[in-house]
């Protein structure tokens, strides 16, 4: 699939709304997604990013946006930058997530995921460490996260 994500990607990108139509694809594929509203402004294989805006539905009690909406943007850009990243070959799941809260997150939040080394084709199933870090608008790192992805051989048809 992920020769068909990064194709999709890179047709609607260069459309006007191109960047809202993919990540409104995304969200029906993945709906729970759709609770933050992502964004995703760039992906490629080895570098994805995405943002959120700050707005009522993302904030918690402080008036910051909530931890969990910047899990889920961390899980979002993660993902799909680990799906346009891995051989063709291969599947991915993630299989834990270790956060760190650096600071409030108030503004438009950016997320940036890039994996950890090169994925690879293997015969045998391995983890491969997602690191996303998301920024405040002035970027300033509020928020860091570390994706365990299991990647393992797509079964044979």
């Amino acid at each position: 699939m992920s020769a068909d994500v990064l194709n999709i990607y890179r047709s609607l990108s260069r459309k006007p709304l191109g960047h809202w139509l993919f990540s409104r694809l995304i969200c029906f594929k993945a709906p729970y997604f759709g609770s933050i509203g992502p964004r995703m402004v760039r992906l490629e294989p080895g570098r994805g990013e995405a943002t959120i805006r700050h707005r009522r539905s993302v904030t918690n009690h402080l008036g910051t946006v909530h931890a969990i909406a910047l899990c889920n943007l961390a899980e979002f850009v993660g993902g799909l930058t680990t799906d346009v990243s891995i051989p063709p070959s291969m599947r991915w799941i993630p299989k834990g997530m270790t956060v760190d809260y650096l600071k409030k997150a108030v503004g438009t939040m950016h997320a940036v995921a890039t994996p950890a080394f090169e994925p690879r084709e293997s015969a045998e199933g391995y983890d491969l460490p997602m690191d996303v870090v998301v920024s405040d608008p002035g970027g300033e790192p509020v928020f860091r996260a570390s994706i365990r992805m299991w990647v393992s051989p797509k079964p044979a048809r």
